[in-house]
């Protein structure tokens, strides 16, 4: 068992809860807000909260195949699936960071959208466990 990696792993399994729960009631709060909201912004709202899931499943995903390389011996070249996980949150979070750079400033931003962090946490964990 390898502690950086079961530490990457919990804070993708937390990451995954937060994100799909929490962050989709957020999404929700944004159509509700709208008194009427027309088709683009229906549309542009469900291509968004789609996206979202899309990285709900990337997060679910990634937690159950570290859990498995901590725990299983189903794989032979476990150095090589933890070193891509590595690259895969790093570039998560380095994209992240690039995104509220280019964004409009608002006070705190890099604290309020500090996933980028957390991502890059994570990656850093993943290429110690390799």
């Amino acid at each position: 068992m390898s502690i950086p990696l079961l530490i990457a792993n919990l804070l993708t399994v937390f990451a995954f809860f937060i994100h799909t729960f929490v962050g989709d009631g957020e999404l929700q709060l944004l159509i509700k807000k709208q008194a009427q909201p027309d088709r683009q912004y229906r549309s542009t709202w469900t291509m968004a909260r789609c996206g979202w899931h899309w990285l709900s499943t990337d997060l679910l995903v990634a937690s159950i195949l570290m859990f498995c390389l901590n725990f299983l011996d189903l794989f032979p070249q476990e150095s090589a699936i933890i070193l891509v996980l590595g690259i895969f949150f790093t570039a998560y979070g380095l994209v992240w960071l690039f995104t509220v750079l280019i964004s409009p400033p608002f006070k705190r931003r890099f604290f309020l959208l500090g996933q980028w962090g957390l991502l890059l946490v994570i990656g850093g964990l993943l290429f110690l466990a390799c």
